[in-house]
């Protein structure tokens, strides 16, 4: 199908664009340094219609008018000349609800597109959008989440307003995926208005707050809480502001003539994730525990896994290595070994059901083959 895109280098329009082309979409993206007649040409091919183009930032209020209302009238007369059937959805704001300029522009443009479909049979979709979020949105522009995550990132202060009533918020990529099931299933029956879902109801205290445990997280190695399905898209959006530059962090690693050790991730209530390399014929572990269990994985070289149950004589051995990959679980009461088999380092993902403390780290030392 072929989708028409105006204000496709925008910030909804990109994401949009990215998102049909992902679904096998002919995407004709329409922008501010296009000619019209261009548009005429796109309008005349397209199948569908996504009108995004408007004007919320302008230099003085005449704009909104123009940019909002005009450019809608003009749009809608070149389907209109070039006689085409194709559907439109037209981003609107829930601002077209509220009595300021840039609200009455939209309004106004909502009821031109509503009067045309009315007239000209054209299947229309009229989506009221409110405080977007997510990747490429340009920040101290006209998404405070936008620019929250770049002074964030940036390490810039961060004005905040204690008193500020919370404020609802939608994701980009939930209207984009929105907009393609509309797209796709084109109803006949819907609301004149719609709106996307899910909405997010937060604070800028709350969300400032979230932003920062983001950043701490890298150097406590403490996995965000992304829980929460809203916190799981912001921590996304806060990763698309950081500078290319800055996408690796570095990692503490405890080394010695064995190899290494290093914590990767830590999670709250779910243990902590780390990496064991091993030089050759290197063994280590050796211990117990009483309550914490682990769970080993050789994803190079191969080692030599062995256990025994305390009070035990018997010996179990699992030979692990990168040509058949396998977990093997660390249950409490067995004491165990890994020795590195093989003729080059081994490399050992492991997990622990619980963060490490070196206060109680439940690690008792027992040689795994007795000595007599």
């Amino acid at each position: 199908m072929k989708v028409l895109v105006t204000g496709s280098k925008g910030f909804i329009g990109k994401n949009l664009c990215l998102w049909l082309e992902n679904a096998g979409h002919d995407v004709l993206g329409f922008d501010i340094n296009e000619s019209i007649e261009t548009l005429k040409s796109y309008v005349e091919s397209a199948d569908f219609i996504v009108h995004l183009a408007g004007v919320n930032r302008p230099l003085n209020e005449e704009e909104f008018i123009d940019g909002n209302v005009n450019f809608t009238k003009q749009l809608l007369d070149i389907v209109e000349d070039k006689k085409s059937s194709a559907s439109i959805i037209f981003s609107s704001s829930v601002k077209a609800e509220e009595d300021s300029t840039y609200g009455r522009s939209k309004l106004q443009a909502e009821k031109l597109v509503e009067e045309f479909g009315k007239k000209n049979g054209n299947n229309v979709f009229i989506y009221r959008l409110n405080n977007v979020f997510g990747k490429w949105c340009r920040p101290n522009y006209n998404s405070v989440i936008a620019t929250f995550c770049y002074n964030v990132a940036h390490e810039i202060e961060l004005q905040i307003n204690e008193n500020a009533l919370p404020i609802e918020f939608i994701y980009i990529d939930d209207i984009c995926r929105q907009f393609l099931k509309t797209i796709k299933e084109n109803p006949v029956e819907h609301a004149s208005i719609l709106y996307i879902e899910p909405k997010y109801k937060r604070s800028l205290k709350d969300i400032a707050y979230s932003l920062y445990s983001f950043k701490e997280s890298r150097k406590s190695f403490m996995v965000p809480n992304i829980v929460d399905d809203f916190d799981k898209k912001l921590y996304s959006t806060y990763l698309s502001y950081l500078d290319e530059d800055d996408f690796s962090y570095p990692l503490t690693t405890h080394s010695d003539y064995r190899g290494s050790f290093t914590e990767i991730l830590k999670t709250n209530g779910a243990g902590q994730f780390s990496v064991n390399i091993s030089k050759p014929g290197i063994v280590k572990g050796n211990h117990y525990h009483n309550t914490k269990n682990e769970k080993y994985l050789v994803v190079a070289g191969t080692c030599e896994i062995k256990f025994r149950k305390i009070g035990t004589s018997k010996i179990f051995t699992y030979v692990c290595s990168d040509k058949e990959l396998k977990v093997v679980d660390i249950p409490p009461g067995y004491t165990h070994s890994i020795k590195n088999i093989g003729k080059t380092d081994s490399v050992t993902f492991m997990w622990a059901n619980e963060l490490y403390d070196p206060d109680n780290s439940d690690t008792f030392y027992l040689p795994v083959e007795e000595t007599k």
